[in-house]
């Protein structure tokens, strides 16, 4: 994690861009979250325009932390962006990016420090605008307090209840409500009662230990460091007064968290194992342990930049020296030896989506938690959070700023701990594998009893054991193209010509499989990928017997082709794309399917109302509009010799 740059104030700005999964400031800040016990970090966040820019110029105002140079810098934004010059507009204090200047409104998350006689703050100004919401989980994952404002003339909004929703989701026990703009109301105490009543009624199952509600003005500073005759009716501190008394209680002790970033040798061939504590305590003398082994070494040294340390704590970069050499890589997890860790490849957690693209079940991901990686599958949304009501309802699919509970696997298990006891271990995020954007941020709630009840069984039997009684190799040759495009017609052609050499096989043909195993399933896009997800595990299974199995199925979409690639593995997978065109699929028109889309009576025809994406870089591209079906079976026979 980058920290941020120090202005001539002290000011702290720190932006956040792009999806980049390893970039400084961007979701790396989810996962690299640091408690700095000396001060107090909190998050202000809000609908757009309800007033926030203007709360943190004005807490450094009446704070005197605002000099002379930058209030006539002050003066003359406000002229050249507000077009007025009574007074500045104390927004421009933070908005330091054009675009939010002109626009009126914060598009980035910005880091603020301020000081007063009791206490040091960290502040964090959070977008208030929804297409911005990973921006403000990014925020919320580093607070311990969340300062939640809301217009008085408006009221409740949907953005403000899913601002609430995501700061308990991210562990924030400590809220206070700011009724702003109380001016415009002639600050009727009766409105402010009912906004404060409503609120706290609405997050009440959310797991908040305090709530604060205090009617403000951040024009006029209305209660915010000086208490106002004009709320004589108001009996509650001032905003400034809140944070300066507020306890936050000490987190709970965490056991200790190393998670390997990389693996050095030295001039003699010590290795030394890098990275950053991510929480608890480490000296030299304790024994610790590697997770996923189970091996365990002792602390020989600690090592920084600066010399050697006697101890680390959570934050400190250090490479680690042992007294012995031990199995460890990047991306290991290191604990002490008398405080083990726990791993899972199946949990339970809540996930924010933050990507146009949707998600559902089946589908494919990477899997980032820690310095971890793991290729990961949703495979099952239980429910949908409504931001409103906050109740559960049915969803097949994650929409963008859906926050939902879904269960989780992965390829391999990895190193865990439950968000709200072992915070750096219970979140993660999940990256597109085609684009490495990042689609969603989750928590994990617990892990999955199958995961500890269910374990692979080894047999007598193996792979090898079946494909030398076979007399070859077993591998999938997967089909893939338009309907009508003849799949089935080559892959048929093709099973023939293997089974007269005397090789075992087996044809999986989308029609048929949707009659047994498949039966349950429609054709929309989450039906299509659970279609493909299934037929993957069988043809794995048909491949470890030693068969060289073939699927025909539309299969439209390359994260679902990539998810069957990954699972059967790249060495055994032939993907064989049948580029017949559309209008020639449509000529052919074999189940009159075509027809029926074109008359609108079928709503997810692949081709006509449904995307099909082509391979990018398929091992064999066929054309059966334009080649003979014997020419490109030959070709496909001679590929499969050659591998």
């Amino acid at each position: 994690m980058t920290h941020p740059s120090r202005n001539q104030a002290g000011a702290v700005n720190t932006r956040t861009r792009g999806d980049s999964t390893d970039r400084p400031g961007t979701m790396e800040g989810f996962l690299e979250r640091q408690f700095l016990q000396e001060q107090l970090c909190l998050i202000i966040c809000g609908h757009s325009g309800v007033g926030k820019s203007t709360l943190i110029g004005r807490l450094f105002w009446e704070s005197g932390q605002i000099d002379d140079d930058q209030m006539a810098a002050l003066h003359a934004a406000t002229k050249k962006y507000r077009h007025q010059a009574q007074k500045p507009d104390l927004a421009l204090y933070l908005d330091g990016l054009v675009d939010e200047r002109e626009q009126g409104t914060t598009i980035d998350i910005t880091y603020k420090f301020l000081s007063t006689h009791k206490r040091r703050l960290m502040v964090i100004d959070a977008p208030g605008q929804e297409q911005y919401t990973r921006n403000m989980v990014t925020g919320a994952s580093m607070a311990d307090l969340a300062i939640l404002l809301v217009d008085a003339q408006a009221g409740l909004l949907p953005q403000t209840q899913r601002h609430a929703l995501l700061c308990s989701t991210m562990g924030i026990r400590h809220l206070a409500l700011l009724v702003n703009k109380m001016d415009l109301i002639a600050f009727d105490a009766q409105i402010f009662h009912h906004i404060k009543s409503t609120f706290e009624t609405f997050a009440a199952p959310l797991g908040f230990e305090s709530i604060i509600a205090v009617p403000i003005s951040t024009t006029n500073g209305v209660n915010i460091t000086e208490r106002s005759p004009l709320t004589s009716w108001y009996p509650g501190p001032t905003l400034m007064g809140y944070l300066e008394t507020v306890e936050i209680k000490q987190r709970p002790s965490h056991p200790m968290v190393f998670p390997v970033q990389w693996v050095n040798s030295g001039h003699q061939g010590e290795k030394g194992y890098s990275g950053t504590v991510a929480q608890g305590t480490l000296t030299t003398g304790d024994e610790i342990r590697v997770t996923a082994s189970g091996q365990t070494a002792s602390v020989a040294a600690i090592i920084t930049m600066d010399g050697t340390l006697a101890s680390a704590r959570a934050g400190d970069a250090i490479t680690l020296h042992l007294d012995r050499e031990i199995e460890v890589s990047r991306g290991d997890v290191i604990s002490l030896s008398q405080s083990p860790l726990e791993m899972t490849d199946q949990f339970e957690a809540t996930l924010l989506w933050m990507h146009q693209d949707e998600g559902m079940a089946g589908r494919g991901y990477d899997l980032k938690l820690a310095n971890q990686w793991s290729s990961a599958a949703i495979t099952n949304i239980k429910y949908r959070i409504n931001v409103t009501t906050l109740a559960h309802e049915a969803s097949k699919k994650l929409q963008l700023n859906d926050i939902s509970v879904c269960n989780i696997a992965t390829t391999k298990p990895i190193v865990f701990g439950r968000f709200d006891t072992v915070p750096v271990l219970g979140r993660f995020i999940l990256v597109d594998r085609l684009t490495h954007a990042t689609v969603a941020a989750g928590t994990i709630r617990h892990s999955l009893r199958r995961a500890q009840n269910v374990h692979k069984q080894a047999l007598s039997i193996a792979r090898p054991d079946r494909e030398r009684l076979n007399g070859h190799r077993g591998r999938v040759i997967w089909f893939t193209g338009l309907s009508g495009s003849g799949k089935s017609t080559v892959a048929n052609a093709l099973e023939v010509e293997l089974h007269g050499r005397g090789m075992r096989t087996y044809l999986l043909d989308g029609d048929n499989v949707r009659q047994g195993l498949n039966k349950d399933l429609g054709f929309t896009e989450a039906d299509r990928v659970e279609n493909i997800r299934r037929i993957a595990e069988v043809a794995k299974l048909m491949m470890d017997a030693g068969l060289i199995v073939m699927t025909a199925f539309i299969s439209p979409f390359k994260r679902d082709r990539e998810m069957a690639k990954e699972l059967v593995g790249p060495d055994n997978f032939i993907e064989v794309y049948v580029s017949t065109s559309l209008e020639i699929c449509e000529q052919r028109d074999v189940k009159g399917l075509y027809k029926l889309a074109r008359a609108g009576k079928i709503p997810n025809m692949t081709g006509i109302n449904s995307p099909y994406e082509a391979p990018d870089a398929p091992t064999y591209v066929a054309d059966s509009g334009g080649a003979s079906v014997d020419s490109i079976v030959q070709d496909l026979v001679n590929l499969v010799s050659r591998e």
